[in-house]
């Protein structure tokens, strides 16, 4: 146990800073943490929670690639990577134009407050599965922990994956603290757009817009959102 409170003996340089970049990139906002509040203010705080536990066991999933070497894979098939990444990218439409499909009806007044069904298409899904979709479908997140995870990784420690593990660990706590306050968030707008389903109609235009804007960075862009 000692060891393990001990940083620098399970090879982890500067764990400060780590903490401190780690929490910096959780705030940023990208498709994982918008997903989480969308379903968390229409579905209430149970959608909120099957949709964290899909995004952390789809981050779970991708650390375990990069410990067994999915980031050199990728690396070696630009093919398989351009795939993943289009695959994401399509993903992220279709959940945008879903959203953007259930504001229309929600401003002409053919559908209220959905909470019940909790939004269009990408609620065809369970929230989990959605949001396990959500972090699987990001390729270039694998080069991101790989990238930011090396970085505080002492290169002359025998065992490298334990390293790897214990900034994950890290990693998500934080990350699901963060997801909790978005829960929170989203419980508090419920009540808000139950009374006023016009307002509701306005953000899921915005949030569907924005999942298109995520479809296109991913396509375009080299850096990473969650």
């Amino acid at each position: 146990m000692d060891d393990w409170l001990n940083w620098a003996q399970i090879g982890v340089t500067d764990l400060p800073t780590f903490i401190l970049g780690t929490i910096a990139i959780v705030l940023l906002p990208g498709p994982n943490s918008l997903y989480v509040l969308t379903v968390s203010s229409q579905g209430g705080w149970r959608f909120g929670v099957w949709a964290s536990l899909g995004i952390v066991l789809g981050d779970t999933v991708l650390i375990l690639a990069v410990v067994l070497g999915a980031a050199t894979l990728l690396q070696s098939s630009p093919l398989l990577f351009m795939t993943l990444r289009l695959a994401g990218a399509i993903y992220l439409l279709w959940i945008g134009w879903g959203l953007i499909q259930i504001a229309w009806k929600c401003y002409q007044g053919k559908q209220g407050f959905v909470g019940q069904s909790v939004t269009g298409r990408l609620l065809q899904l369970h929230p989990l599965m959605a949001a396990l979709g959500l972090s699987l479908t990001n390729p270039k997140a694998i080069f991101f922990f790989l990238s930011f995870f090396t970085q505080f990784v002492d290169p002359e420690f025998p065992n490298p994956a334990l390293s790897f593990l214990y900034l994950a660990v890290i990693l998500q706590i934080i990350s699901v603290s963060y997801l909790m306050i978005l829960i929170w968030a989203g419980q508090g707008l419920v009540g808000i757009f139950r009374r006023h389903p016009r307002w509701a109609a306005g953000l899921w235009l915005l949030v569907g817009l924005l999942f298109i804007a995520f479809a296109a960075r991913l396509v375009l862009s080299d850096h990473v959102t969650f």
